[in-house]
């Protein structure tokens, strides 16, 4: 007869595996379906990352998600039945092929992430307030040990993002970000923020969405830029409140931004985008001059508490 285990703490590996338990039980990933959906668990992460991430291929899902490869081809397949895959070659291999959820697939994903997101928003509410930030810091720093890389030695495919139009509650963090931001990296004042906050203001008070439209860029399932593009004449449209948070520059998200920007301006029939900014935030110059915005007008200002040099750029969209 085998001897009893002595009695006392258990070891660590049975406590990860008691916390497993707990936290399954707990977010509801034991059953066959996930949220009630006809997705099993497995499934709905590959929905997850298809939709988060701007085209994809199979062998960066299994290397990803650590999934067998036959597994997921049969994941895959059952998606295209379902008319929520699309595949096409990609342009560097022709032996790769991209994958994007079509818009069938978008539709099906955005109700199964809201829900989600409002299970976890109920879960968090059972703590008190005072706590909540201590589970999330708790989580955060279980995932940063485990983790077998640093996180700045991810690359772009392992820290995919997409852009979303805005929701609401959206704007708060838009000027909260702009005003701490601003002020910790080129000293701006509270001025800058209640010039965001006007701003911001303005578009949700006048919002024309045949012309008019915020993105915001979120990665790990938290926003980290935005962009806005408003209407400033019939035939004119002003690039606005560009951001990219210090965590997530370098991944091309300011690029894309402004590209979205230039590609619903054309689609919306505008002549001309223009933009005001001030000399000393060269990334964001840096992009738009990639995106070919010309500097047509230069002027000295103090503004948000700073000596400052303004500009205005502008790109022509003809016919």
């Amino acid at each position: 007869m085998p001897a009893a285990r002595p009695a006392g703490p258990p070891s660590r590996v049975e406590a990860v595996r008691a916390f497993n338990r707990f936290y399954t039980r707990r977010i509801g990933v034991l059953g066959d379906h996930l949220l009630d959906s006809p997705y099993s668990l497995t499934e709905m992460r590959v929905l997850y990352e298809l939709a988060h991430r701007d085209g994809t291929t199979a062998s960066a899902l299994v290397r990803d998600l650590g999934l067998d490869a036959g597994y997921l081809s049969r994941i895959l397949r059952r998606f295209e039945a379902r008319q929520l895959l699309a595949r096409e070659i990609a342009a560097a291999d022709a032996r790769q092929s991209v994958l994007r959820l079509t818009a069938r697939g978008r539709a099906a994903f955005a109700p199964l992430d809201s829900r989600a997101r409002d299970e976890v928003a109920a879960l968090l509410e059972r703590v008190p307030g005072s706590a909540q930030g201590d589970v999330v810091s708790a989580m955060q720093t279980i995932e940063r040990l485990l983790t077998p890389e640093p996180a700045e030695a991810r690359s772009a495919e392992a820290a995919p993002f997409i852009l979303r139009e805005h929701r609401p509650g959206d704007m708060g963090w838009v000027v909260h970000r702009h005003g701490a931001l601003y002020a910790k990296e080129h000293g701006y004042n509270h001025e800058f923020e209640a010039l965001v906050a006007r701003i911001v203001a303005d578009f949700l008070d006048h919002f024309d969405p045949s012309g008019e439209r915020c993105w915001l860029a979120e990665r790990h399932g938290e926003i980290v830029g935005s962009i806005f593009l408003v209407r400033k004449s019939r035939t004119v449209a002003k690039l606005r409140l560009l951001l990219v948070e210090p965590s997530a520059r370098g991944l091309g998200i300011g690029r894309r931004l402004v590209d979205e920007c230039v590609r619903f301006a054309r689609e919306s029939g505008y002549r001309k985008i223009t933009l005001w900014t001030q000399s000393d935030l060269d990334a964001a110059r840096a992009l738009y001059r990639h995106a070919g915005f010309k500097r047509v007008q230069r002027w000295r200002h103090h503004s948000f508490g700073q000596q400052l040099v303004a500009e205005t750029w502008d790109l022509a969209l003809p016919r």
